[in-house]
């Protein structure tokens, strides 16, 4: 009889975990605006989180075909085909005329090579799709690869036919800061060129800077290298032979794309003044859930005559209809080297910067236009730092900033 009763009490807890479980993993968000941040992931190599996304909407919304069907591309395009091919399966036997879904499912079975289904399919698709244009394209190429034509990558009709891949961008940027005491105006640009390769993005910049009176230029080159489908880095070097920027400044950083949405990273950050040199050993961590993304950074500072620096900032951004339009606000405690609060005595930058109380509050607002691949970002912030050059006396300052960019 005890052990009766104690078989259904776990039976019961059993249950009653199980319920809870279900209960926190409801998705509750905007299944649009999660499709389409799910989109942007997938198209940027995170497959791993876009799948997250999209099987969270599906818990709520199993009818919703786009979504399914992006799910299934991401499983083709990493090798998984059987997993592919049983949901694309279920859209077409559904929607006879969804001509995305037949041409996904037509190129799974290319990408896993089995020509002959392929192009089976291909003919089915054709009973309720006509002779459509694109159909027959298709078909004729697959008819090449089973003659034994170039090789299968070069033949397939995209998955999306609205998308549109670009592979560049020019960025054009201006900033200002505004001082309430000491300081006058300072002003920043900056123009950039980034290129996405195969083997990652690559970012050439030019920064200039008026400060304390004085121009000067920065050259910087950014490298995101993708190593595999879990990892990715980050390279950074600048020169300049400006009084107001560091003379060299270096960044190294791995980062790892986790199960659940979530991204850790580990790096460092060199800077080499004119007077002195620093470094900075620095990590992240960034989750994606639903149509926001939080990321914590912090920053230390190894200092061989006093106390080390540590200081760190915490972002969040909510996205709007994809992954190029959001809202966001950054809290900042410390100097960060990522930033530009670089301010010294006089005119020379110089390591003791990075040991000054600082707080900054940051608000961001990105978006596209409405027909040209063009992005429009804005930012706002409000600085509290503490003057180098007088101990516990702080100084206030607006900051502002436009960048737009035109992809190509």
């Amino acid at each position: 009889m005890k052990q009766s009763r104690y078989i259904w009490a776990v039976l019961w807890f059993s249950i009653g975990g199980l319920i809870c479980s279900a209960q926190e993993m409801v998705y509750t968000g905007n299944p649009d605006v999660s499709f389409m941040n799910a989109r942007d992931l997938a198209f940027n190599g995170h497959r791993t989180e876009a799948r997250d996304t999209l099987e969270q909407i599906l818990t709520k919304y199993p009818d919703y075909t786009d979504v399914s069907s992006l799910l299934a591309k991401t499983h083709s395009w990493d090798g998984n085909y059987d997993t592919a091919r049983k949901l694309l399966n279920r859209i077409t036997s559904v929607e006879r005329e969804n001509k995305e879904a037949w041409i996904a499912a037509i190129n799974n079975e290319v990408y896993a090579e089995n020509y002959t289904i392929a192009l089976g399919l291909t003919n089915k698709s054709m009973l309720y799709l006509d002779l459509d244009e694109d159909l027959l394209q298709l078909k004729d190429k697959i008819i090449g690869l089973i003659k034994g034509s170039p090789a299968k990558e070069a033949l397939m009709v995209p998955d999306t036919l609205e998308t549109i891949n670009y592979k560049n961008r020019i960025g054009v940027g201006n900033a200002f800061d505004i001082f309430d005491i000491v300081y006058d105006p300072m002003v920043y640009s900056s123009i950039e060129y980034r290129r996405e390769t195969e083997a990652g993005s690559i970012i050439p910049r030019i920064n200039y800077s008026n400060r304390f009176g004085i121009r000067g230029l920065q050259y910087e080159l950014d490298f995101y290298p993708k190593l595999s489908k879990t990892f990715y880095a980050y390279l950074n070097y600048g020169y300049s032979n400006a009084t107001i920027y560091p003379n060299n400044r270096a960044g190294v950083e791995l980062y790892a794309n986790l199960p659940k949405s979530m991204e850790a990273s580990l790096g460092m950050r060199y800077l080499d003044f004119n007077s002195s040199r620093a470094t900075i050993l620095t990590a992240s961590f960034g989750l994606y859930k639903g149509n926001y993304y939080f990321s914590l950074r912090p920053y230390v500072t190894p200092r061989s005559d006093g106390p080390m620096s540590v200081s760190g900032s915490l972002l969040a951004r909510k996205y709007l209809k994809d992954g190029e339009n959001y809202l966001g606000v950054t809290a900042i405690y410390g100097v960060t080297p990522e930033l530009r609060q670089l301010r010294a005595d006089g005119v020379l930058l110089a390591e003791t910067i990075l040991y000054t109380e600082s707080q900054q509050l940051l608000f961001e607002y990105q978006f596209t236009g409405n027909k040209r691949p063009n992005v429009y970002r804005a930012n706002l912030g409000v600085t509290r730092q503490e003057l180098t050059f007088e101990a516990d006396r702080f100084f206030w300052a607006i900051s502002a900033g436009i960048k737009y960019e035109v992809k190509f």
